[in-house]
């Protein structure tokens, strides 16, 4: 039944990563969560209380990837697939010797919690826990921190990551869906998050050069300044998003040409970008294909502490072409193409109508790379899949109780409303409980039942296989709220 709780052992699907913040006024954490690092030295000032995530694999996944001559694989993200340790990866200064990278991606690359490879065949949930480390400090940006929380790790060919900092009120998160190889989603973790930081440098050294005039200005005048800077900042902030994203694209495709000849399939490589940045009250969102960003929220008029009833409100853009918006969209790019959508799929290949990578459905000579039936016949007007992604902004208010993100493996068994319910259920009577692992659970409980299956019977079936009955499936879970809040949630902080 949807909603149950798994006790039995077998299969048993364990806690990925988790965070949760200072609880109390006396620095004690209310409610520890099993398997998640906990910090009480830190104020309690963000917008957010804890956070869970959680990922199962279904796809098989070749060795780590060969992309920068291995230096991805080898360097950065050695062996991300094991759900049962992790061990620290340095930052690569090696990679600024590489000359084919772009300046962006010269700088050192973030730290990623990494563990030996998995046995073939297991079935575990992929597994990771939050590190403490400290970053160099590059120049006063607010994403700047002398320590964040970093949590990095994989599921099939899914990948996450996970970046907190107390000290400087912010959460990034992304879930990159990679498809056809693994390759588009390793080089996003070792490379995107860093980039963003780069650019990020910019934005702080320009909006300092901007100080409202107090003097003998109104009130009125002045709050206005103050909305212009504001409003300044966070077109600023998505600016920069889009930005990062556009330089990984150009340079993961530059890449792919350079090693086409002996990799040809890097053409066909892709992946979805989801990326969730919150920072203050204000929460950015950038995606690519169709993972989803749900918020959880009241009714107006209802605080989290009345009875008020809870909605789900999809904050990213489904770029598929089972949404109409996308599929007139692309038409109106091809005029030329009579046949730009075969079988429910762009020239039959993709279901997504944006995604990082796929290089072979944006120029004429990655598609020649490939040989018989894997080339796209009738490449008329590339590029057919848009690199361009939705940006939004929300303001986070008193009745937001929580976000979830997740790649389309969740929705393709639990719908944005089914999916708030379930986790509302839970954290009111688990407040200390982990909502990302339950939901997991409750999708196997349900693709199991499609199939015919009990949950055990699901789990065995190896990796590869059992994509038949499921997609990669990666969850994040983040519980919104300030010290004021007092829902039942709020008890985890």
């Amino acid at each position: 039944m949807l909603g149950e709780d798994i006790n039995d052992s077998e299969g048993e699907i364990k806690v990925s990563f988790g965070y949760q913040c200072n609880g109390g006024g006396d620095g004690t954490p209310s409610g520890a969560v099993k398997g998640v690092e906990s910090r009480s030295d830190i104020p309690r000032n963000g917008s957010f209380s804890c956070l869970s995530g959680a990922a199962l694999s279904a796809n098989a996944t070749l060795a780590n990837t060969n992309i920068c001559n291995g230096l991805i694989g080898s360097d950065i993200l050695p062996s991300l697939d094991s759900p049962n340790s992790f061990r620290r990866v340095p930052s690569s200064p090696s990679l600024s010797r590489l000359d084919i990278l772009s300046s962006s991606l010269q700088s050192s690359m973030s730290n990623l919690s990494c563990s030996p490879p998995s046995p073939v065949g297991s079935y575990e949930t992929d597994s990771y826990m939050l590190k403490t480390m400290s970053v160099p400090t590059r120049s006063d940006s607010f994403l700047n921190a002398v320590e964040v929380q970093v949590a990095g790790g994989a599921a099939g060919e899914d990948r996450v990551q996970a970046v907190c900092s107390e000290e400087n009120e912010w959460l990034f998160c992304a879930i990159y869906d990679g498809f056809n190889g693994r390759d588009a989603a390793d080089f996003l973790a070792g490379t995107l998050y860093e980039t963003i930081m780069f650019n990020f440098n910019l934005l702080d050294s320009e909006s300092k050069q901007y100080v409202p005039s107090i003097g003998a200005a109104s009130d009125e005048s002045l709050y206005s300044e103050m909305e212009v800077s504001s409003r300044s900042f966070r077109n600023g902030v998505l600016d920069i998003l889009h930005r990062a994203l556009s330089q990984a694209e150009n340079d993961f495709l530059y890449m792919v040409e350079q090693e086409m000849e002996d990799r040809p399939d890097l053409v066909s490589v892709g992946s979805c970008v989801l990326v969730m940045l919150l920072h203050g009250n204000n929460l950015y969102t950038l995606n690519l294909g169709d993972s989803r960003a749900v918020l959880a929220t009241f009714d107006e008029g209802n605080d989290m502490d009345q009875s008020g009833r809870l909605k789900a409100i999809q904050l990213t853009d489904s770029h598929t072409v089972d949404n109409e918006l996308e599929r007139t969209r692309l038409l109106s790019e091809h005029p030329d193409d009579s046949m730009p959508v075969i079988a429910g799929k762009v020239k039959g290949k993709l279901k997504v109508t944006r995604a990082f990578g796929v290089g072979y459905l944006k120029k004429k000579k990655l598609n020649d790379a490939l040989m018989g039936i894997l080339r796209v016949r009738n490449l008329i007007s590339p590029p057919y899949i848009s690199t361009e992604p939705s940006l939004n902004v929300h303001e986070i208010s008193k009745s937001d109780h929580f976000v979830i993100i997740g790649s389309d493996g969740l929705f393709d068994f639990l719908s944005n409303e089914e999916a708030v319910k379930l986790v509302h259920s839970y954290i009111s009577s688990n407040p200390s409980g982990d909502p990302a692992k339950f939901l997991v659970e409750q999708l196997v409980i349900k693709a199991a039942h499609s199939a015919g299956f009990s949950k055990g019977e699901l789990l065995n079936i190896p990796a590869g296989r059992r994509r038949k009955y499921h997609d990669d499936v990666t969850v994040i879970v983040i519980i919104l709220g300030t010290n004021h809040r007092t829902s039942k949630a709020s008890t985890c902080i």
